[in-house]
């Protein structure tokens, strides 16, 4: 509705400067402007979500050259790292045989707290 208003006060301005000329004007040529102007904006806002992803994937590549570069020459961290991350992968073997016999009661609570986790994500970020 408020995109109406505008259009019908942009309508009046132009109007009413179209009137001091005596040139004619084409019936559609309101509509016409105001698709340039719509266009320019989608332009705009794809640029600059190309822009977005751009940076994102330089980033991405960026964080995987350092990893890379880190391993190089830092061996002694990268070895540790492998050897954390076996005691990890042991360690959730050992979670899942335990929890085994209540893995419904888990499953729900993993589910009510992603949705709890999605809701305040939903709240503190909204729409933008």
């Amino acid at each position: 509705m408020s995109a109406d208003k505008s259009e019908e006060r942009f309508d009046e301005m132009l109007g009413r400067g179209l009137r001091k000329r005596a040139e004619p004007v084409p019936d559609d040529f309101t509509d016409r402007m105001l698709r340039r102007v719509r266009e320019e904006q989608q332009r705009r806002i794809l640029a600059r979500v190309i822009m977005e992803e751009r940076l994102a994937l330089a980033g991405c590549i960026l964080l995987g050259i350092i990893t890379v570069i880190m391993a190089a020459v830092f061996p002694g961290i990268a070895g540790s790292f492998t050897k954390q991350a076996e005691v990890f992968i042991d360690k959730i073997t050992q979670i899942i045989e335990a929890v085994g016999g209540q893995w419904q009661f888990y499953t729900v609570l993993a589910g009510a707290f992603g949705f709890a986790v999605y809701s305040l994500v939903d709240l503190l970020v909204g729409d933008s």
